[in-house]
């Protein structure tokens, strides 16, 4: 893994500064400790950080063809670069390497904008065709890689892996985005393609901005989940086919010139990889797994379990409940405000491995692609409850219910009526985005002032996701779900927290189960594959796990990858949450309301409500102005 960074004139070939082009290169040196390389040309300027995995000594970047026609800086791992590599020597291509950052600059050549869905892999480029006076910028199908770009006041591009390397170029406008400020509220994270920065843009994932000097960006998507659904038939041996289709995406991700371990959580996903990856291999697996003391939340057991049976070398970290140390870092990471409290202990398990290996395995997309998330067994049942009752009747009697049934937001989920009676009220859409959402309106509103949010100008960051779940495509409910999770929550939040967490520390994640032809089979099975009673979601993962997995494993519970961020705000940071409301920039910034901020953090640290969210998201965000303030 890598990173990048670079500048652009878009108008004409005006020179830029080295220490400029320097500065947003070091800017990302944590993302490839192994190399640096700079190339500046009038025009152009790109700059990078290696972490070397393959041709360890001839995969140097930026990279050239021998007639300097091509010039590429590169982030990710092509899987299937060995193929392409042989296509490519069959039309007449001569390598000068045998790493995969040469096949992209032969395949761009001889392919053109062709070569992006030939890819496999996970990949962030930026391209310099010099005949054609073109920049390219590329990024993966599921947006595993970053890309962040934004236009200059003197008609220059400026882009990189990570918004830290733009800030360095002067005249960016560092002025907040009120658009994303309300969607992170909303979501926790950005959405993709805003940034917290109204001048800064995520290229969104399967897209390529191609900007030729003197002509306006164009932006293409190259790749749609949607243009491979198939026709809803069960396999004929679909646990024969799903073992078959993880083990050739694991093996795969496994090649490498260095040792890939497996990051190890206890889970279905991640223990069905390291399931498949030991038996692809002679020497023990390499696993790396945290507890937590708290034992609602560890599941280091059921990952000592399985490293047992399949013989791994395996490293374990107990965290202390008491840490907060990594919480004034998050800013600094993450550059702009991430919500995501599993972002901590993403980061101890990657800072344990990475004392270890430099690449490793995960268990990450499962349950997108499969239907492992307990709000699809939820959904899918309030889908089947809305079948007795007329829609007439329906909503009008179950938002009177919602508004009068009291408030259990600490009770498990099936018992909190409050919640499932709205939920019911509304559009399958709207329910959904209930589910999935950070704060529900009623609390952004509390919590936001009305000064700002008469500034959005009637903005609905609901809209972010009905357009994905409304999308027009022969989908039933359960696929509606997913495929929003898949274009929203999986690159704004679970792969910018395994992408950022893991590069903070050098380390590269590979993820089988967002393997395209693994995707593309998944998403269209039956919905009996993926939901069962008795078996949850990924069903028919479990199922063909049965003779690798122990059972008990496979149909416990899922307890998820987080922290008692409830239990420190009532305890011991339950001083600094007090504080929030009087924060000095939180005031200045004129977003909230001081009153509703200060009465959230009493009744949560009495014991009367949970607003551990809100508390927490506004945590992140005063971190976030005070780092954006220091760094400025």
């Amino acid at each position: 893994m890598c990173g990048l960074t670079g500048l652009f004139d878009c108008q004409g070939m005006r020179s830029f500064d080295p220490a400029l082009i320097q500065a947003m290169t070091d800017a990302v040196a944590h993302r490839g400790p192994d190399g640096e390389g700079i190339f500046n040309e009038p025009g152009i300027a790109l700059g990078h950080r290696r972490l070397a995995f393959i041709d360890l000594a001839g995969g140097i970047q930026p990279m050239q063809t021998v007639d300097g026609a091509l010039t590429i800086v590169f982030n990710g791992e092509i899987y299937n670069f060995p193929d392409l590599m042989a296509a490519l020597k069959a039309e007449g291509a001569q390598f000068q390497t045998r790493s995969d950052t040469e096949v992209l600059l032969h395949g761009w050549r001889h392919w053109g904008t062709g070569l992006f869905a030939r890819l496999r892999g996970m990949f962030a480029f930026a391209l310099w065709d010099a005949p054609q006076q073109s920049l390219v910028l590329v990024r993966d199908r599921f947006g595993k890689k970053p890309m962040h770009y934004a236009e200059l006041p003197g008609g220059q591009l400026v882009f990189g892996s990570e918004i830290k390397s733009l800030l360095k170029a002067p005249g960016l406008d560092r002025s907040l985005d009120p658009i994303a400020v309300e969607d992170f509220f909303t979501y926790g994270y950005v959405p993709d393609p805003k940034t917290i920065y109204a001048a800064i843009r995520k290229l969104p994932a399967a897209h390529a901005l191609i900007v030729r000097r003197g002509q306006s960006p164009e932006l293409m998507r190259y790749w749609n989940l949607l243009d491979q659904v198939h026709a809803r038939t069960m396999p004929e041996h679909p646990k024969k086919a799903m073992v078959d289709v993880l083990r050739h995406a694991v093996k795969l991700r496994l090649i490498s010139d260095v040792e890939v371990g497996a990051l190890l959580s206890g889970g279905v996903d991640s223990s069905a990889v390291v399931s498949l990856m030991a038996g692809l291999q002679d020497a023990p697996v390499s696993t790396f797994s945290i507890g937590f003391e708290e034992r609602d939340y560890d599941e280091s057991d059921y990952a000592k379990a399985v490293s047992d049976r399949y013989g791994t070398s395996h490293h374990t970290r107990i965290v202390d409940p008491g840490d907060f140390s990594l919480l004034p870092r998050l800013p600094g990471i993450y550059d702009e405000p991430f919500g995501d409290i599993s972002a901590l202990p993403t980061f101890a398990v990657c800072k344990l491995a990475r004392q270890t290996v430099k690449a490793a395995l995960t268990g990450d997309g499962g349950d997108e692609i499969l239907g492992g998330y307990r709000r699809y067994a939820f959904f899918a049942a309030q889908m089947r409850a809305r079948g007795w009752i007329p829609d007439s009747v329906r909503g009008p009697l179950f938002s009177f219910l919602a508004d009068i049934y009291p408030h259990g937001a600490r009770l498990p989920r099936m018992l909190r009526a409050k919640t499932t009676f709205r939920e019911l009220s509304l559009s399958p859409a709207d329910a959904y985005l209930r589910m999935v959402s950070a704060l529900p309106p009623e609390i952004r509103i509390q919590l936001l002032s009305r000064d700002f949010r008469n500034s959005l100008g009637g903005y609905d960051s609901g809209d972010v996701m009905r357009r994905h779940f409304n999308i027009d495509a022969p989908l039933d409910m359960l696929q509606r779900a997913q495929y929003t999770d898949i274009m929203t929550y999986l690159p704004g939040d679970i792969l910018t927290k395994v992408d950022r967490a893991s590069m903070a520390n050098s380390l590269e994640l590979r993820a089988p189960f967002l393997d395209q032809e693994l995707s593309d089979w998944a998403f269209s099975l039956p919905d009996e594959l993926k939901l069962q009673r008795g078996a949850g979601g990924k069903a028919i993962l479990k199922q063909a796990m049965e003779d690798f997995l122990p059972h008990d494993l496979l149909y416990r519970s899922k307890k998820g990858f987080t922290v008692p961020v409830a239990e420190w705000f009532r305890g011991p940071l339950s001083g600094q949450v007090r504080a929030l409301a009087d924060g000095a920039r939180l005031k200045q910034s004129g977003l909230f309301d001081a009153k509703a901020i200060a009465a959230m953090a009493d009744a949560h640290i009495a014991g009367r409500r949970d607003f551990s969210k809100p508390l927490w998201l506004l945590w992140v965000f005063a971190s976030f102005l005070d780092h954006a303030a220091e760094a400025h």
